[in-house]
């Protein structure tokens, strides 16, 4: 069956309608055009008229006219909206014009950037320009880098390659730095959080290079749609854009559906598995030749569907085999060949982390199925354009999950389909991730005493670090004095720089296979973990711990593993602090505790409980930042001290599921702790902390919106149907005890109480 007769029988099944919240039609939207610029190289107009391109998308031809009047943009527009152009169009009429100009393409993964750089270099061999383009990163080969930095007209990377790779070396880029035109930074919406804390700070370098060999470049942006797009943008790039978000392209019609799992015991409020629900949603798309992703949540989800997808398809010849994972952790070669795929038609399917969520060419495909809500209304719509053609129908269909986040929307699907995308945070001026970045500018050129780098004064920053030893005064400038390179030390998307390496032992062989980060190594390959690759088991035999490397070997077992951490929390000072409301609340400096403590033992379809063991593994500290809620005497003696305990857990469970509401960030991004008794405040205390070093402004954004986050919360237990508790809200009952939602609710009420009453 084709597409819309698949989405027909879908609308007659009483089945499936019974779980939809909320279906909406998207229709299609028709192209509006602007004539060719009169100043843009007439070459380039005639490469595009042979393409089949007589003129240009409004976006395009207002983003042209921007950059070619001297001002830097920043473009918002759906995904396959033609933003390349933007900025393809520009760079190259510069070069044909003038051949010692220069750029920089910055891309967010090796993949995009490989993705790009295939699409520019297609558009300069149909020009026949002696136009110099190369992809510089870490599978660059050293024979051809030389060539690169004197010669490449484009220089196309990614932040992690031009903050250790290329700025640090900046003296053999001379080239590239005296003429450097434009700066091109797309995907702009993922510099957020920690990353695009640090990738500020890396453009701040950059800036700070570029004005050392007398150049300076504008920037062009290319974003998704998000709340703040001109406001983060400016922020990455330290100075004033121009913002362009009139959408000139063409879309097909889209069918979108958010789906709510059937409820199989109504009394505590259990729906079916949405990976079980979704896996047989795709299912029914790829049995009808209808290619489909399928976008999880994280890499075990992705790992879990796979299987049961490829399972499930095992009896039609041929078709299970089309049916591929794709997440970090896996191979690049591994990876281009599952993208060439998807683009050639020898892929029918594929199940994916958000690493395929950015622009990478994947073709067009035509339905898409998101196992649980993504976090934001940005990554959703961002999933969900991964589909649908110019003309023609598209679905993508949101399966909600228990978590109580996916089932406020899924009871509010009027809140989803009109609710602007989320702002995207970013904290450059954070002090770790400050201190760090200077450290790696001093290394590439001396500082000035008074210099600005972000902020008004690096004095006191310089002045530590030359009682470090790491930097010398020298007639009122600062001088790297240390042996080692700090760039290197420093990564831009973790905690920590490092990797663990899982490595297969099957057999008597090795071979690497993925690897996990620092931060996720503890949970998912502590020793007896079933790790999952490619839809393929492995037992974790050993952990090599100072070594940074997995011992995995291939077994084949009906279930998974899944650990826990126990944390504590300590609180070091207070940046803020309201005594004004019903319930006090705080933001500051914490030191987070995290240990690994046992993990169970999960079967495969059912996800029943089937054993556990332990985990012997150190226990990592953090310094961050937290915003905290505490209970009053007055109110917590109200209250016994089981439903007391389990009130604090389940509306610590609500608040933190609720949190990426408010914030553009993955749910795992902010954490929570609930004490009966906290040692710092003598009270009943909720905390939610940034899961990163240092903090990125999340904890504080929820500290100031603190009435209105409370209020969601509210209103989203007492919209739950169930009776003493469920995992769409405050937790299973036998998590949060019998009266644990009674409890939570109480809580709520009384920390609104002097709001409600003040009107």
């Amino acid at each position: 069956m084709k597409l819309d007769q698949v989405l027909e029988e879908l609308r007659q099944s009483e089945r499936f309608q019974a779980c939809v919240t909320g279906w909406r039609h998207l229709p299609p939207r028709p192209a509006r055009h602007v004539d060719f610029p009169p100043w843009l190289e007439l070459r380039l107009a005639q490469v595009l008229r042979a393409r089949g391109i007589e003129r240009l998308y409004t976006h395009q031809g207002a983003a042209l006219d921007a950059i070619h009047s001297g001002k830097s943009a920043v473009v918002v527009t759906p995904t396959a909206s033609g933003k390349t152009m933007c900025y393809n169009l520009p760079v190259l009429d510069a070069i044909l014009k003038d051949g010692n100009a220069r750029a920089l393409y910055l891309f967010p993964t090796k993949a995009l950037s490989q993705d790009q750089m295939n699409e520019l270099h297609g558009l300069i061999t149909d020009l026949g320009a002696d136009i110099k383009t190369y992809t510089y990163d870490g599978d660059t080969p050293t024979t051809a880098r030389k060539a690169i930095r004197a010669a490449g007209h484009v220089v196309v990377t990614n932040p992690d390659m031009l903050h250790t790779g290329i700025l640090p070396h900046h003296t053999r880029w001379v080239k590239l730095f005296e003429n450097l035109r434009y700066v091109v930074i797309d995907e702009v919406h993922h510099y957020r959080g920690v990353f695009g804390s640090h990738v500020a700070n890396v453009i701040r370098r950059l800036r700070r290079v570029c004005r050392f060999y007398g150049s300076d470049p504008q920037f062009i942006c290319a974003s998704a749609t998000i709340a703040n797009p001109l406001d983060l943008a400016e922020r990455l790039v330290g100075g004033p854009l121009e913002l362009v978000d009139d959408n000139g392209a063409p879309s097909g019609a889209k069918e979108f559906i958010l789906y709510n799992p059937p409820v199989v015991n109504r009394e505590l409020g259990i729906r079916r598995s949405s990976a079980l629900e979704a896996q047989g949603l795709a299912a029914d798309f790829l049995r009808n030749d209808i290619q489909t992703i399928v976008f999880a949540r994280s890499r075990v989800t992705t790992e879990l569907l796979l299987t049961y997808l490829r399972e499930g398809l095992a009896r039609h010849p041929g078709l299970a085999e089309k049916v591929h994972g794709y997440r970090g952790g896996y191979l690049p070669l591994q990876r281009r060949a599952i993208e060439r795929g998807l683009r050639d038609g020898s892929v029918l399917g594929v199940v994916a982390t958000s690493a395929l969520e950015l622009g990478i060419d994947i073709g067009r495909l035509d339905a898409c199925v998101i196992v649980g809500y993504p976090g934001s209304v940005s990554s959703t719509w961002q999933q969900a354009g991964r589909v649908g053609r110019r003309s023609g129908t598209s679905v993508a269909i949101l399966v909600g999950s228990s978590n109580p986040l996916d089932q406020y929307l899924m009871a509010n699907p009027e809140y989803f389909f009109g609710q602007p995308p989320e702002s995207g945070l970013v904290n450059p001026d954070n002090l770790l991730i400050l201190l760090s970045h200077v450290k790696c500018a001093a290394f590439e050129l001396p500082f000035e005493a008074g210099e600005k780098f972000g902020v008004e004064s690096t004095d006191q920053i310089l002045d530590f670090l030359a009682e470090q030893k790491l930097l010398r005064r020298v007639d009122g400038r600062y001088h790297w004095m240390a042996e080692d390179f700090p760039a290197e030390e420093i990564s831009l998307r973790s905690v920590s720089a490092e990797n663990f390496v899982i490595i297969d032992i099957t057999g008597g062989q090795t071979r690497v296979i993925g690897e996990v980060d620092r931060v996720s190594a503890p949970t998912l390959i502590h020793e007896e973990a079933i790790y999952i690759h490619g839809g393929q088991q492995y037992h974790v035999d050993r952990l090599d711990y100072d070594e940074k490397k997995a011992y995995v070997r291939k077994v084949d077992v009906d279930y998974y593993t899944d650990a826990n951490l126990a944390v504590r929390i300590q609180v070091l000072d207070v940046f803020k602090s309201r005594t004004d409301d019903a319930f006090p609340a705080g933001y500051g400096e914490v030191l987070v505790a995290a240990m690994a403590t046992m993990f169970k033992k999960i079967k495969l379809f059912t996800h029943e409980n089937i054993g556990s063991g332990r985990i012997h593994l150190p226990e990592e500290q953090m310094h961050t930042t937290a915003y905290w809620l505490n209970v009053p005497e007055t109110v917590a003696a109200g209250l016994a001290t089981d439903d007391l305990q389990g009130g604090l857990v389940g509306l610590a469970n609500v608040l933190v599921n609720v949190a990426p509401l408010f914030l553009l960030c993955d749910p795992r991004d902010v954490q929570v702790v609930a004490e009966v008794k906290s040692p710092f405040t003598g009270l009943p205390t909720i905390y939610l902390y940034d899961r990163y070093p240092g903090g990125v402004g999340l904890a504080e954004k929820l500290y100031d919106i603190n009435p209105l986050f409370l209020r969601t919360a509210l209103d989203l237990i007492t919209g739950c149907s169930c009776e003493g508790g469920c995992p769409a809200c405050v937790g299973p009952v036998d998590e949060v005890g019998p009266r644990g939602k009674r409890a939570a609710v109480r809580l709520l009420r009384e920390a609104l109480r002097d709001r409600a009453a003040q009107g």
